[in-house]
């Protein structure tokens, strides 16, 4: 009686084969900065719960050397995040018809880029002028 063995598909590296994999993987890679960035934010947020000598204390943390390499860092990759987030919005989204023709995807990830800018700079110039 001949015993076949199963097919096992190897799994090591398939992402690494084909380039639109490991833009996808570090897309997702970069989703981990993004929740590391939403916890300290979070850790602000208790600090400044816990009282003014806590908020302080999370204040001056980010003033280290290394809080400020982490928040390069973080910035580097939440600017490949939100590029690749934006670039594959025109195939996630419903086509979109204007004047009998469908708007072209650079226009829908320009344009989401450019909301992006707008409200970082709304934002910036909110922080700047409730700080002066």
């Amino acid at each position: 009686m001949n015993k076949r063995r199963p097919y096992v598909r190897p799994m090591t590296g398939w992402w690494r084969k084909n380039p639109f994999f490991i833009e996808y993987m570090i897309h997702e890679g970069t989703a981990l900065f993004v929740a590391a960035y939403a916890l300290v934010l979070l850790a602000g947020l208790v600090c400044l719960a816990q009282g003014e000598a806590a908020w302080n204390g999370w204040l001056g943390a980010l003033r280290h050397p290394l809080a400020i390499l982490f928040h390069l860092v973080t910035l580097a990759m939440l600017s490949y995040h939100s590029w690749t987030w934006f670039k594959i919005m025109p195939k996630t989204m419903p086509p979109v018809v204007l004047g009998g023709r469908r708007l072209p995807a650079a226009a829908i990830t320009g344009g989401g880029l450019a909301a992006v800018a707008l409200a970082s700079i709304a934002a910036l110039g909110l922080v700047w002028g409730m700080t002066r």
